[in-house]
């Protein structure tokens, strides 16, 4: 049993960054893909982005350009940074890690453990 707590969110304006954190314990880290997910008010939970257990980034389009997905196997931790933020950013942001070695194949429904979540809010 993995358990995920995330951290790093908040209020920001129009065009700043952050630096979303994920911790995770119980488990041993290194053999999970670890995901992070973006659901906006009202609307659906998206993937961003994974990185796999070797390191393997993938984006979505919603991700690709001014998000960085990185991990670190020491502090069992996996990081967003995000840069560049908009408005349609704004919502809850989660964790997840899945037992596969594919970065691309994490879905909603694949994913075997979440966190339970951090609010990003941009405004200006």
């Amino acid at each position: 049993q993995v358990q995920l707590g995330e951290s790093g969110g908040g209020l920001v304006q129009i065009g700043g960054s952050l630096r979303l954190s994920c911790a995770a314990s119980g488990g041993t880290f290194a053999r999970y893909t670890m995901a992070w997910f973006h659901q906006a008010p009202g609307k659906e939970r998206e993937l961003v982005g994974a990185i796999s257990r070797s390191g393997s980034v993938y984006y979505t389009d919603s991700g690709k350009g001014r998000f960085t997905i990185s991990r670190d196997t020491t502090q069992n931790t996996v990081y967003l940074q995000m840069n560049s933020l908009k408005p349609e950013d704004t919502g809850v942001y989660y964790c997840a890690a899945a037992n596969t070695p594919w970065s691309w194949s994490v879905t909603t429904k694949s994913a075997d453990y979440w966190g339970q979540g951090t609010q990003v809010t941009v405004s200006s």
